[in-house]
């Protein structure tokens, strides 16, 4: 019987054990929540994207990020042996694949300032990601690989930050690799880039010997020790270094004292600038983004991210300091610009933005922005599109796939919303008859299209409703049913990016499909003007139709290619000015497919004359239908050609290879730009018809021995060559089935 209540005792005790542990890990993780739910004031929060080429290590980064600033307990690598991934690639094809396909959003604290930051990815088929975090974002990190440098997504990447303005850090990644060199870098982002970069830090020893860095402000050095990198030694400068690192902070004092009127004076006074004072130079030059502070690390081996941090918070911009704008439209009248109030108080209107869609367990997800006012639990809001009422029912914020309820939002804040039916880019305010919207989100257009169909009919339920998801989550996924060719067809920025959403489609709506050869979007252009005199006449007893136009088609320049213009150079009454649409209209549905191959006309434009009307015949249907029968009648006359997407491409590949690689470029009608090489590689730039690239991801790495990387983006359009536009004429008009009527009348 004592054995038995001692036994008994020692369950209990264990139990108690058990029962402690996990109130306490309840207590901390309430605790935790509730630290890093807590709001901070304006000058304490950092909205920041982290953006870069494919594969220099934006998610591993961020992983860092979180596990510093004590948001994730333990690191995981992107493709990690345990098999667990990155916490913001949190999508199984993410984490097989090891790349990153939706941009992710997080928020953590470090050093008392809360930071939002959102995970893009590097691929240029899911480009859209980056935009629309860049769109919402007040700063971004520009990560750059030690090794492969400035490549042609950084080259898209900065384009897009200066689309929208936004301030950033560059962050020297990878210096634990063979090959490293930031100094190259440096000199890239200078020549390639354009920006007036300069060392704030500089590294310790380079691949295996890399040690830790060198603040070049504090002018000291950093040693990153114990197990993870958790404890930052600061140290004096190696003497070997001293020589090197005075040189490299002139060198910043030279670039600030350039572009800073205060600074500058410092300097030609020759006096020794103190650390606040480059400091607070750092700052405001960025902020005009007429500087970019330079720093480097290693993310995966621990070393540099904590400075990176500090700079985070020392040099990019609060959203109080960065303007942001809402439009006021009425009617007849040029949209008024209005600056919108970051203050973090209910006194404002609440103003929100919708960047992103997502479907959620529990129904549509929308990540917004606040941009003005605050926003609480069951507060109203409207549509400033559709005018639609919601209740928000539920705010919550976003650590990758884990949401964390908030009971309201402020100015400055990333959030989502449950429920709410709308499109990517809506504005949403509380005083609707403000009639504010903010400006939507830059969408390129889609470069590739495929035919797509489930493989079991029965499957057509499932299919539409993946199509509906991803067509809604993603401007640039695109699904049409084309009737010429009776094909239902998905368009994209790449191969990838249709292969990715086929996949998802089979494990997220257990709906398998088949993906077609892609097809790529042609245009149809003049070659030269052709005037054109076209009369529309019809009658068939009562009011009939009449209408007369006369002017010229012409070519627009190259660089306008693939847009359609319409002009109206009327003088008098013979075309009134209310039938003049009907002739815009005429024109433009006309544009929508060529007689020459089926494709789009573009870069041509209508220059609209003269003409005539009848006093009862005359109508706007009229004078569409005169239009539509003048660029018939160029079609007849004037001479046409078609135009095909050309794509700026990046090969990288050992030296060995490189006849090999030059070779394959110019079988597929490349024309080589530039090539350059750095110790032991090569890398090429072409400019490739994408008609002639699908495959050669297969090809490259077969001849390279699977070394070779390439990446490829939209970089404009230009004529074809002459057995491609016949090959093209010549199938069009076997699907329209006018080869054969040839051939039936010969016979």
């Amino acid at each position: 019987m004592t054995i038995y209540n001692l036994l008994r005792s020692q369950k209990s005790i264990k139990l108690f054990n058990n029962l402690k542990t996990c109130l306490e890990n309840q207590k901390y993780r309430m605790s935790s929540h509730q630290m890093f739910a807590e709001h901070k004031s304006l000058e304490k929060i950092r909205n920041i994207g982290i953006s870069a080429h494919i594969d220099s290590g934006k998610t591993t980064l961020t992983e860092r990020i979180l596990f510093y600033t004590g948001r994730i307990s333990e690191m995981h690598e992107v493709k990690g042996k345990d098999n667990v991934g990155a916490v913001m690639d949190s999508m199984e094809l993410e984490r097989q694949r090891g790349i990153t396909i939706q941009s992710a959003a997080t928020y953590t604290l470090w050093q008392d300032h809360n930071i939002n930051i959102i995970d893009t990815p590097g691929h240029v088929d899911f480009t859209v990601e980056v935009e629309r975090a860049l769109r919402v974002l007040d700063a971004a990190i520009l990560v750059l690989c030690s090794v492969g440098g400035v490549q042609s997504q950084t080259l898209t990447v900065n384009r897009q930050m200066k689309r929208y303005n936004v301030p950033c850090l560059a962050f020297i990644n990878k210096l634990d690799r063979m090959g490293a060199n930031p100094y190259r870098v440096l000199s890239q982002m200078r020549s390639k880039l354009n920006h007036n970069a300069a060392f704030i830090q500089l590294p310790i020893g380079l691949e295996s010997d890399c040690e830790g860095i060198v603040d070049l402000v504090a002018e000291k050095a950093l040693y990153f020790e114990g197990n993870f990198g958790t404890k930052v030694r600061e140290d004096e400068i190696p003497k070997n270094m001293r020589t090197e690192a005075d040189e490299r902070r002139q060198e910043l004092i030279e670039h600030l004292s350039n572009v800073d009127e205060s600074f500058g004076e410092i300097f030609l006074e020759e006096r020794k600038p103190t650390q606040k004072e480059i400091m607070d130079t750092i700052r405001r030059t960025c902020l005009k983004r007429t500087f970019t502070p330079v720093l480097v690390g290693t993310a995966l081996k621990n070393k540099g991210v904590q400075p990176l941090l500090n700079a985070v918070i020392d040099y990019l911009p609060n959203p109080g300091e960065v303007e942001n704008f809402a439009l006021i439209e009425k009617q007849g009248t040029e949209a008024e610009k209005v600056i919108l109030s970051a203050e973090r108080s209910e006194r404002n209107p609440f103003v929100g933005l919708a960047f992103k869609l997502e479907a959620g367990r529990f129904g549509q997800l929308t990540y917004l922005r606040c941009y003005q006012g605050a926003l609480k639990k069951g507060d109203t809001i409207y549509n400033a599109r559709s005018g639609r009422k919601i209740k928000t029912a539920r705010l919550v914020r976003l650590h990758s796939n884990n949401m964390e309820d908030v009971n309201e939002v402020f100015a400055g804040d990333i959030f989502a919303l449950f429920g709410v039916d709308c499109a990517s880019g809506d504005t949403f305010v509380t005083n609707p008859k403000l009639q504010l919207s903010m400006e939507s989100i830059y969408v390129p257009d889609p470069v590739v299209s495929m035919s797509i169909k489930p493989v079991n009919s029965k499957d057509r339920d499932n299919f539409a409703k993946a199509v509906a998801r991803f067509t809604k989550e993603d401007p640039t996924f695109q699904f049409f049913f084309d009737p010429d060719v009776k094909e239902t067809l998905v368009s994209g920025m790449g191969e990838l990016h249709l292969e990715i959403y086929a996949q998802r489609m089979e494990r997220e709506y257990n709906c398998p499909v088949q993906l077609g050869k892609p097809k790529v979007a042609f245009r149809e252009t003049l070659t030269s003007p052709c005037s054109f005199d076209y009369l529309h006449k019809k009658q068939s007893g009562g009011s009939g139709q009449f209408a007369r136009v006369t002017g010229i088609m012409e070519p627009l320049p190259p660089h306008k290619n693939t847009t359609i213009d319409f002009a109206d150079e009327t003088m008098g009454t013979n075309v009134p000015k209310q039938f003049v649409p009907g002739v815009d209209k005429g024109f433009r549905q006309m544009c929508e497919k060529g007689l020459l191959s089926g494709h789009k006309l573009s870069g041509v434009k209508f220059r609209l004359q003269d003409g005539a009307h009848h006093v009862v015949d005359s109508n706007e249907l009229s004078f569409m239908l005169a239009a539509q029968g003048a660029v018939k009648e160029v079609f007849q006359e004037g001479s046409w050609q078609i135009l095909e997407p050309i794509m700026s491409v990046e090969v990288t590949a050992p030296d060995e290879f490189q006849g090999a690689v030059i070779g394959q470029l110019s079988k597929r009608h490349g024309i080589i730009v530039a090539t350059e090489g750095t110790e032991g590689w090569f890398t090429v730039h072409a400019e490739v018809p994408l008609n002639d690239m699908f495959g050669y991801a297969g090809e490259l790495r077969s001849s390279t021995q699977g070394k070779g990387e390439f990446s490829m983006e939209y970089c404009r359009y230009s004529p074809c060559t002459a057995d491609v536009q016949e090959k093209l004429v010549h199938d069009y008009q076997v699907s329209q089935g006018i080869v054969v009527e040839k051939k039936k009348k010969k016979n």
